[in-house]
């Protein structure tokens, strides 16, 4: 074995002179050699240890160049995992970049552009996103997709990483991470409930530091969200203790789990088996245990027998995350709808259809086989109506769809559980799109190539259609000299948006036209100081570019405009929704949207108004109340808003500020 692993080095050092003597004419091809050199060092600890005394050499042997790893300071620790997922070669010269950072962490060499202190910073967020590895426990998704191989190859790194790093910073950004996604209430809870579980298991929380303090609460969210369930573990243990209880110890049970739900977002098992519980004996209860206000209580008073039936068939221990939502719905008096209480009871009947519901069931992860699709969908759908700015996207280029369905959620709920029962029953969607119908089994194939199952089971259900319903509009509506999104996202998703549309990005000579004229009808519209402080009814369909952490440009964007207030500091803001599972990814510039601590709801993203105005490309607005107040916008402000545009996404397009869109 030894004189195997000599012999690889021995080949690996010859590859590498060889690429350092190669001309241009030659130089991929070895670098392409030199990789599966690298792939087969990376297969073990020794082979690591040998390249991370090569990395920096290759590094400055220009091996990076012409890659997405040239620079280490534009790395972004987010992309490492779906870079290791990808495989060889991606993964070979993703886990060398990442040897190289660790040398720099560790002050064993210099990089111009990167301190020790942004490598260390670096390493631990990459560590926070790829936790599957670093603890050696894949997702059943990884453990599917990911070769046995590849596998390998990842352990290997992220032990060796661990292995010579500090790794204090780690649990503080852990415990960070937690809160932060918590905080966005996100309707699909697994990441934060696998975070939370590998915490539990591989770190000591029971200090007196804050940080411990504020991880258990999230720990007591999963597995004992009040006393009686910390006492009675297990859930027929618990089913036993409840059946025995008092009415003063249901009371605190129920105060301990409502306000431990509210806190988190969270939802136990043993929230479940109570809450079944309360509505066969103690309904009173029911409010407490949701943690509802006056207006969700005198809701539960009204419906609580369509509630109850609801509850009972639909809610389980693997079901349960549903009951948040359930409580959100009640916040907001869904039930006094008349068309909401007649679609869910719609819901509750129909049978659905085969190919749906193998959808459906491939997107759990650990399944309960003693609950069927129908209750998973009753309770997805439940979820979306009580958290509709809890929608993502996934790993799917279908923002538009995502969007819509949280709009939908929004502003048009008895449409949305209508269109559910419709793709569930039929595997099939009709949308009108001038005077056509739109049929989606009948459409070529959208932006998705391959669904990926990381969604809400709402969006499991409907956005493959929406996807190819919303890329026959945009094809429709092409080639007629403007943004398609003009005529598309009126179309697809209501009569709410308003008829007026301004783009800065001109399709046909791929340039940006009369930008402070653009910006002048985005402040007229939206800010409170120069449109008489009018605030919004609904959403925006508003398009961005998406910039990274450098402020490069890395492409279009669609989100939601939800409104334009003073922050708590007196701060105009923008708050939005993003669909893309994660509101607070850096932009670029200083330009982070917040999450949490500047006045958002939970779900919102938000950023100064003027930041945000500096990314936007596309939105809709009402024409005539923006025409008198175009003049009222300083030209300070203007000129803010294009610096920050210029120096980012503006540098791939060229300007042209002749043509006037007013």
């Amino acid at each position: 074995m030894q004189l195997t692993t000599d012999k690889v080095f021995t080949n690996f050092e010859q590859s590498l002179q060889e690429f350092i003597d190669s001309g241009p004419l030659t130089k991929k091809e070895k670098a392409t050699k030199l990789a599966s050199h690298i792939d087969i060092l990376s297969l073990t600890r020794s082979g690591l240890a040998f390249l991370y005394s090569k990395s920096v050499t290759l590094d400055q042997a220009e091996f990076f160049k012409g890659t997405s790893w040239n620079d280490p300071d534009k790395l972004v620790p987010y992309l490492v995992k779906g870079t290791l997922k990808y495989g060889h070669p991606s993964s070979s010269f993703e886990a060398l970049s990442e040897l190289r950072m660790l040398r720099y962490a560790k002050g064993e060499d210099v990089h111009q552009t990167v301190s020790a202190e942004d490598a260390q910073r670096f390493l631990e967020e990459v560590i926070v996103h790829n936790l599957e590895f670093a603890l050696r426990e894949p997702t059943e998704e990884t453990r599917v997709k990911m070769p046995e191989r590849e596998l390998k190859k990842a352990f290997n790194l992220f032990g060796f990483i661990m292995s010579e790093m500090d790794l204090r910073g780690v649990y503080e950004k852990l415990v960070e991470e937690i809160r932060l996604i918590c905080e966005q209430r996100p309707i699909r809870t697994s990441k934060a409930r696998e975070l939370i579980s590998l915490v539990n298991r591989r770190f000591d929380t029971s200090g007196d530091l804050k940080l411990d303090q504020e991880m258990r609460i999230y720990i007591d969210a999963l597995y004992a969200p009040s006393e009686g369930s910390k006492a009675h573990q297990g859930k027929d243990s618990y089913q036993t203790f409840l059946e025995n209880a008092d009415e003063e110890t249901l009371a605190k049970e129920a105060e301990e789990m409502g306000s431990c739900m509210n806190a988190t977002g969270l939802v136990s098992g043993y929230q479940a088996v109570f809450l079944k519980h309360l509505v066969k004996a103690h309904g009173d209860l029911v409010p407490i245990c949701l943690d509802l206000n006056d207006r969700g209580t005198a809701e539960w008073d009204k419906y609580h027998e369509m509630i109850s039936s609801l509850i009972l068939e639909t809610v389980s221990w693997d079901n349960c995350q549903c009951i948040y939502g359930l409580a959100r719905m009640l916040r907001k008096n869904l039930f006094s709808r008349r068309a909401v209480r007649v679609g869910l009871e719609n819901l509750r009947r129909i049978k659905i259809n085969p190919q749906v519901e193998k959808r459906i069931l491939k997107s759990l992860v650990n399944r309960d086989e003693e609950v069927t699709a129908l209750q998973y969908l009753i309770g997805g759908t439940i979820k979306v109506l009580g958290q509709p700015l809890g929608v993502g996207q996934g790993n799917n280029p279908t923002c538009q769809s995502a969007r819509g369905i949280s709009m939908w959620s929004q502003h048009s709920p008895a449409k949305l559980i209508d269109m559910i029962i419709t793709v569930a029953t039929q595997n099939n969607l009709i949308m009108r799109f001038e005077n056509q119908n739109l049929v989606s089994n009948n459409l070529i194939k959208g932006l998705l190539d391959q669904l990926d199952y990381n969604l809400d089971v709402v969006s499991i259900v409907l956005v493959p259609h929406l996807d190819k319903i919303y890329n026959e509009m945009m094809r429709l509506s092409a080639g007629r000299l403007e943004d398609p999104h003009k005529w598309v996202n009126p179309a697809m998703y209501g009569q709410w948006i308003q008829v007026g549309f301004a783009s800065c990005y001109d399709y046909m000579s791929n340039s940006i036209m009369d930008f402070p004229g653009y910006v002048r009808i985005f402040y007229a519209a939206f800010h409170p100081d120069y449109n008489n402080n009018k605030q919004m009814v609904y959403p925006n369909p508003v398009g961005i570019f998406i910039t990274s952490n450098k402020g490069d440009m890395i492409g279009f964007h669609a989100v939601s405009l939800l409104r334009v207030e003073k922050s708590p500091k007196g701060e105009i803001r923008a708050y939005f929704l993003n669909p893309n599972n994660e509101g607070r990814q850096d932009w670029g510039q200083n330009i982070i949207p917040s999450v949490h601590g500047k006045g958002e709801k939970k779900g919102e993203s938000s950023l100064p108004f003027y930041q945000f105005a500096a990314r936007v490309y596309a939105f809709h607005y009402s024409t005539l109340d923006v025409k008198d107040r175009l003049n009222q916008v300083p030209t300070e402000e203007l000129e803010r808003v294009e610096k920050l545009g210029r120096e980012s996404w503006g540098k791939s397009y060229t300007w042209n500020q002749q043509t006037k869109l007013w």
